[in-house]
């Protein structure tokens, strides 16, 4: 990278206007994320209250259920319509749940209260991402998703504290009023200060999407989250509930491929960084909101600690979560780079588990929160930069159901997380406790099966129980977390791997690509416009960018072929190094390139796009494509002049000694006649040796 590529990058400043659109949407991130901060820590205590301890995970599965529902047809219904209505309605219905919550006289009225919030959160979530997308850059876009990710890291550290102390002084039901004040707020500088300008999207609202996605989730996620807990999972509830599901995605998939404007366009998993990056988020969400739920379960029914000091001990791994997390959005920025940040991160929440994994019912406040501290370091690392990298990696015009899609995978991951370490907690937990029972003691205690982890949380539930049979209801639910936090592990491994398979791609400089920006030109123009013809450029920046990757394959074809003459011998040399010193599997290589930028064959194009990636990569080597040997080879045959004197000193540029010669320009004006010269002399990439001829349907195959 230029250096004046990085200056420019960090220099970056927002108008007036964008700033205030971005203090509106730290502010409903705000008003959102506060909500799950401060219940936290006070769930256990609201289901002790409630009742309902059999159902712990629905007080946050509710929410993330209904957001996982509501997320993917906002991203959609938004890039139809506009955001900042579908925005300020994502807050009403948040307040609206809010209040429900509040005043639930019963455990199943808070839970709907919970999914009407859930609602509101699927609203405001996405579109506080989509609408950065929208103003910023992805180049300049992770210092400022850095600084969203910290509002919700803010919420987190201030919420627990607050929940803590608001549950012990007041009461948990002012948990869900204090936030209204804060929404009120919220509608009031969002009202006034959001003004986005709008192109509808053409096409018809996919209403039959809609009604199959809907039912295809709701039946999905509820068998997950009452698998093992509600019903066994062989259970034909939880059996049925997954068939039924199954037939509607189905029908879903089948409704996408036909509809005109789909809600879910099925294409985008076509690209590789956008289906790999949903599957790391997934399970980083399973884990992340696991631990959020669990671990305040751990610190009151195991470390026996009160709400306010659970929801202390979090506050590490928000800090983590905050502080790195700004760093490294500033760091991306900076550098353009992100993938070994996000590796990193995947790495650290490894051992952040691990650590958890070795607490027991003797382990003190100070190691769990260590080990909490490593886990906000590694989310902070790593959990924005997959929303970066997918709207790096679509056009705008998907920019809205991309983002959208990343945040319903997201919640999707938070509702199965949540689900699978609850069941994994709750099953077995009368033998656990049986375990660390005195024999003596077994007959006094009773039905072990009416223990369960409310009773480690809410003393009246073991009033007259003596020490020793307490001391083994704590052991018992230490032992299950262990397998939570153990769970943990192997869903690292999926993020990890699926991190690495995430294709580095340069961050853009521009919100639109010249080719979209002219697009979206001649579709205000169409109606004065006599027709929508136009110049493709030849330039970097300018339109015509498919034009430019067909002369870019006829110019790696020309060169695969030419390497296999006799008289080309530094072509045959690179093109063999190409190839790891086979000359004839680096003439494939290019060859193969050469069809993934020339066919308009979708199924051709992805069939041979891994050999353009691997040219790709091989070009970001240290010194280039070259060996070293080769480039002073290269350099000497260039000068004609002695080897010595070219390689003994370095010669001033023409640059330095004619100011006046731009020699971009001059290079700019040789590549326009290059591309005349390969159209000119260079036979289409069809005709190169070794393709086959179409087929019939106009389809090719590659070599072998």
């Amino acid at each position: 990278m230029s250096a004046a590529t990085a200056t420019g990058a960090t220099s970056y400043q927002m108008s007036p206007a964008q700033r205030r659109v971005f203090g509106g949407l730290m502010l409903g991130m705000f008003v959102a994320s506060i909500s799950q901060g401060i219940v936290g820590p006070a769930i256990p205590r609201i289901v002790a209250d409630l009742g309902g301890m059999d159902h712990y995970s629905w007080v946050a599965s509710a929410a993330f259920l209904a957001s996982a529902i509501v997320v993917p047809i906002v991203g959609k219904l938004s890039d139809m319509f506009g955001r900042r209505e579908f925005y300020l309605a994502g807050l009403v219905v948040f307040l609206l749940g809010s209040l429900i919550s509040g005043l639930a006289p019963n455990f199943w009225t808070l839970v709907a209260g919970r999914a009407v919030q859930g609602i509101g959160m699927g609203t405001l979530m996405p579109l506080s991402q989509t609408i950065i997308g929208d103003l910023i850059p992805a180049r300049q876009r992770g210092k400022y998703q850095g600084l969203m990710g910290a509002v919700f890291g803010v919420t987190s550290v201030a919420g627990p504290i607050a929940g803590g102390l608001i549950t012990d002084l007041l009461g948990w039901r002012w948990l869900f009023f204090s936030t209204i004040p804060l929404g009120l707020a919220a509608i009031f500088v969002i009202a006034r200060f959001l003004q986005l300008d709008h192109t509808p999207t053409r096409g018809r609202v996919d209403v039959l999407g809609i009604l199959t996605l809907t039912p295809a989730l709701m039946t999905t996620l509820l068998a997950t989250s009452w698998g093992g807990t509600t019903y066994p999972w062989s259970s034909w509830q939880i059996l049925g509930l997954y068939a039924v599901g199954a037939v509607l995605l189905g029908l879903f998939v089948v409704v996408e491929l036909r509809a005109e404007n789909p809600l879910l366009p099925l294409r985008l998993f076509r690209n590789s960084v956008f289906t790999t990056s949903n599957v790391a988020a997934f399970a980083l969400a399973m884990v992340m909101f696991g631990m959020i739920i669990y671990v305040p379960v751990f610190a009151q029914g195991v470390l026996g600690v009160s709400a306010t000091e659970s929801g202390l001990i979090l506050v590490p791994m928000m800090l983590g979560l905050i502080l790195v997390g700004i760093v490294t959005g500033f760091l991306v920025t900076r550098t353009g780079r992100y993938k070994e940040f996000m590796l990193l991160g995947t790495v650290v929440v490894a051992v952040a588990l691990w650590l958890l994994t070795r607490l027991d019912a003797n382990s003190s406040e100070w190691e769990l929160t260590a080990a909490l501290g490593v886990l906000g370091s590694g989310l902070g690392l790593s959990m924005q930069q997959y929303t970066l990298v997918v709207q790096n990696a679509v056009g705008r015009s998907d920019l809205g159901v991309a983002t959208a899609t990343l945040q319903f995978f997201r919640n999707v991951g938070n509702t199965v997380g949540i689900a699978l370490f609850g069941a994994v907690m709750t099953s077995g937990m009368p033998q656990a406790i049986a375990s660390h029972l005195p024999a003596d003691l077994v007959d006094e205690v009773g039905n072990l099966d009416d223990i369960d982890a409310g009773a480690a949380i809410d003393p009246a539930s073991t009033a007259g129980l003596p020490p020793e049979a307490i001391g083994a209801v704590r052991a018992g639910l230490a032992d299950q977390l262990h397998d939570v936090f153990l769970l943990g592990l192997p869903l690292m491994l999926v993020v990890f791997f699926a991190t690495l398979a995430i294709r580095a791609i340069p961050l853009r400089d521009t919100v639109q690509t010249a080719d979209e920006a002219q697009r979206g030109y001649l579709d205000t123009m169409a109606q004065s416009a006599p027709s929508e013809n136009y110049t493709p450029g030849l330039r970097h920046d300018d339109l015509g960018a498919r034009t430019r990757e067909r002369v870019l394959g006829i110019q790696l074809g020309m060169l695969a072929r030419e390497a296999t003459r006799g008289n080309r011998p530094l072509l045959t040399r690179a093109v063999a190094e190409l190839g790891d010193g086979d000359l004839e599997r680096g003439r494939r290589l290019l060859e193969r390139a050469a069809l993934m930028l020339s066919t308009d064959d979708e199924q051709e194009a992805a069939a041979a796009e891994k050999y353009a990636v691997e040219l790709g990569r091989r070009a970001l080597a240290e010194g280039g494509l070259l060996s070293e040997a080769l480039r002073q080879d290269l350099a000497v045959r260039a000068a004609e002049r002695a080897r010595e004197e070219v390689l003994t000193s370095i010669e001033p540029s023409v640059q330095e000694r004619h100011t006046a010669v731009d020699l971009s320009q001059v290079r700019q004006a040789a590549s326009e006649l290059s591309a005349a010269l390969l159209v000119d002399i260079g036979p289409m990439i069809a005709d190169l040796p070794g393709f086959a001829a179409p087929e019939p349907d106009g389809r090719r195959e590659p070599p072998a």
